[in-house]
């Protein structure tokens, strides 16, 4: 089979695309390079094009090619990122093109959504809850969520999956720069022997998840038997806080730093964020293997075997 990977330079992509290549599969990376970075493909065996997915006239130019699926993680997902216009041609009118393509050539579509939809609605974090978004990144995959709806609505047989990442988390996103996890980040500032900082008081929660159960979503998602097309959860169900993070890392490396907590000065940050996954374990069949622990472990394993 033949999969198109949007952003597939970029963390989450770039993830999906060697799974799909490492089960046989014909895999066709797009990316503007803007976020994703080309250290994430090396040893990627297939095709890449530098395209900007707001360009129509460049995206047809695979529009009509024997596809049968798409993967659809393309985005700006800086979520300090200000400017409402750039946001929403990216993330929200690009995806409409797809779906335009998806109806016109019977492709199935696999999406990011974001748990940023929720801004700091009360958890756990239902599907048609607390549809609240504190920025204009979490309202650009808000109305991504909303125009599946509706294509759904006017075409019942169009097969589109969204799928809401919470925090996600390991190999792949060193090239994000501040945009990193927070492991990513905390994990630099402890091995180098900084005083590792956090808002305080470093009891915000968040529904942390590791990359390889977002690729088990995505996965499921594309080839599972009889999935319902809608919006669906990825976490893990449990929410952590970023002092149980400091404290799993410091257990990892063997040491015992002293954190220091500053104000936060963002207006729009959650400070609670728990999946609630009922529907996508019952639906996708999905059930996350890693719990905070492990994810965490398995990631600074690889960190210092790699060096990033």
């Amino acid at each position: 089979m033949k999969f198109i990977v949007t952003g597939g330079a970029g963390f989450v992509g770039s993830n999906i695309a060697f799974t799909l290549e490492k089960m046989g599969h014909e895999v066709l990376i797009i990316d503007d390079f803007s976020s994703g970075d080309y250290r994430n493909l090396i040893g990627f065996p297939g095709e890449v094009l530098a395209i900007d997915i707001t360009d129509r006239s460049a995206m047809e130019y695979i529009v009509g090619t024997d596809i049968d699926g798409i993967f659809h993680e393309a985005a700006i997902t800086d979520t300090t990122v200000m400017d409402q216009k750039r946001m929403m041609q990216v993330n929200t009118d690009a995806y409409r093109f797809l779906l335009d393509w998806a109806v016109s050539d019977n492709v199935r579509v696999v999406y990011a959504s974001s748990a940023g939809v929720y801004g700091n609605s009360a958890a756990p974090n239902r599907i048609d809850h607390g549809l609240l978004p504190e920025n204009v990144y979490g309202f650009s995959k808000y109305s991504m969520d909303m125009t599946t709806k509706r294509y759904l609505n006017d075409f019942p047989d169009l097969g589109v999956v969204g799928l809401r990442y919470f925090n996600v988390y390991g190999p792949g996103e060193s090239f994000k720069g501040h945009a990193a996890s927070m492991v990513y980040q905390l994990y630099h500032q402890i091995k180098a022997g900084k005083t590792p900082r956090l808002f305080k008081h470093g009891e915000q929660k968040r529904d942390f998840i590791f990359i390889e159960d977002i690729v088990q979503a995505n996965m499921k998602a594309m080839f599972g038997e009889e999935v319902q097309s809608g919006v669906y959860n990825v976490g893990t169900g449990k929410a952590r806080t970023f002092n149980d993070m400091i404290a799993i890392i410091q257990r990892c490396l063997g040491t015992s730093i002293e954190v220091e907590y500053f104000d936060n000065p963002y207006r729009f940050y959650q400070n609670h964020t728990e999946a609630d996954i009922s529907e996508t374990t019952k639906q996708l069949g999905y059930k996350p293997e890693f719990t905070f622990e492990a994810g965490i472990a398995k990631y600074i394993e690889y960190l210092e075997a790699t060096g990033r």
